[in-house]
């Protein structure tokens, strides 16, 4: 039997799909990569917002089709859609064989040979507690980083944000497995650990009475063959002085915080449901850099949330010029049906939305072009990751770049490199880096 499957949506989505291959893996099912040979076809959706739930429909309609033209006998749909929309999918999609939750996946090989039986499977456990899982990861990101999520759900309860209802409150994984599935991936040829969850901050208060993520850092630092460790999704009003103590004593642990702040006015984030100001951002993002001076800073922002207007838009305008964020993302608010944000009025038409973010996004070009600008000089470690076709030069990432969202470097050499390898360069151009010396394999 050949299984292909499609993880879609965030890196906490893949850790997920990853379990489950690996439990496929050890029941003897052969992965494909062609959707035209495969006898089942798994997709793990995403419907954070309108365009990933699009994007999640799209894609089970277009693996249905393969029932009609090709050998596949069983079509699975798991994550959040499946979640949230299992009864749609049900009347709407007759050709899904299996739904799962986004709280069942331990459960995806029964799934698999309950479908090929053709016996129609879903599994929906409360959301809480966690998946019990005994079996090795198939991590699908190359092999030289890995993503370790930390935790599951949120209690924060944004009036936006979907993901409460669809993960759960917020649950943390014991320690003891993380330090596990960690040393198992490192010994596999991980030489990166990206920690995510919907929030890492709050790591460890459920379990263990306070925020601990200071002493997984530790304990994470410990660990032989490990280069570095990157720190995602942090709410800037959990951030704590152990925390920062931590990243600057542990030396693997990047100079590098996301901290997703989505707007900057007040108004705006009482909206939300945010649990910081105007002020208290400047604050924190004033101390991390006074603690950590070479930090970098990424932040995340919602464009068009209702209630904003133009006057609004200007003062987060000034606001991002003046905080001079190292890495940010811009979105345009998508309401979503359950939330208290989709019944608010004032609702900001799209357009609209997509000039204010397209604003967003060409002042944080001016921004970033002038930062790296000041790098000029500067020695760095560099992750490569492929080299430019047909030249004598490698794309890679420094401590500043994380994979798939931050962009890459170009490194000028002569050299033969491999994806994986970890140099030190220096610095010579905006996006321009050149070698200076090769540290490991």
């Amino acid at each position: 039997m050949k299984l292909l499957f499609v993880s879609l949506g965030c890196d906490k989505n893949l850790v997920d799909t990853e379990f489950m291959l690996g439990m496929l893996r050890d029941d003897g099912i052969e992965i494909t990569n062609d959707e035209t040979e495969a006898d089942i076809i798994i997709v793990n959706t995403c419907c954070f917002i309108n365009d990933a739930k699009e994007e999640s429909v799209n894609t089970i309609l277009e693996m249905a089709e393969y029932k009609k033209t090709g050998p596949l006998k069983a079509l699975i749909v798991t994550g959040c859609l499946a979640q949230r929309y299992k009864e749609e999918i049900k009347t709407e999609i007759p050709e899904v064989d299996a739904i799962l939750g986004t709280n069942s996946y331990e459960d995806i090989v029964k799934a698999v040979h309950e479908a090929l039986g053709g016996t129609f499977y879903e599994n929906f456990k409360t959301l809480e507690g966690l998946p019990s899982i005994h079996t090795k990861r198939s991590v699908t990101t190359g092999g030289h980083f890995a993503y370790l999520k930390i935790a599951e759900g949120c209690n924060k309860r944004c009036t936006y944000c979907i993901i409460p209802y669809i993960r759960g409150n917020y649950r943390s994984v014991p320690m003891e497995d993380l330090i596990g599935q960690a040393k198992e991936l490192v010994a596999n040829g991980a030489k990166e650990l990206i920690l995510v969850a919907q929030e890492t901050t709050l790591y460890g208060i459920d379990l263990y009475g306070e925020k601990s993520l200071h002493k997984l850092l530790d304990e994470l630092n410990k660990i032989n063959g490990l280069f570095w460790i990157r720190i995602m999704y942090c709410y800037p009003e959990e951030i704590y002085e152990d925390l920062i103590d931590s990243m600057i004593r542990n030396e693997k642990v990047c100079h590098y915080l996301d901290i997703p702040i989505q707007h900057s006015n007040d108004t705006m984030l009482k909206r939300m449901g945010r649990r910081t100001s105007h002020d208290d951002l400047i604050r924190i993002i004033t101390h991390l850099r006074d603690r950590i001076p070479d930090i970098t800073l990424r932040t995340t922002l919602i464009c068009g949330f209702p209630g904003e207007t133009q006057e609004i838009h200007e003062e987060l305008m000034q606001f991002i010029n003046d905080m001079e964020f190292d890495r940010l993302g811009a979105f345009t608010y998508s309401p979503e049906e359950g939330t208290p944000a989709a019944a608010f009025e004032d609702q900001v038409d799209e357009e609209l939305k997509k000039d204010w973010q397209a604003d967003v996004m060409e002042l944080q070009e001016e921004v970033i072009f002038d930062k790296n600008e000041e790098m000029k000089g500067r020695e760095l470690y560099v992750f490569i990751e492929g080299q430019v076709e047909d030249d004598n030069a490698y794309v890679g990432r420094t401590y500043r770049d994380a994979p798939d969202i931050d962009g890459y470097i170009f490194i000028n050499t002569d050299e033969t490199l491999m994806t994986g390898d970890i140099v030190k360069v220096k610095v010579t151009g905006a996006y321009e880096y050149d070698l200076i010396g090769e540290i490991c394999q």
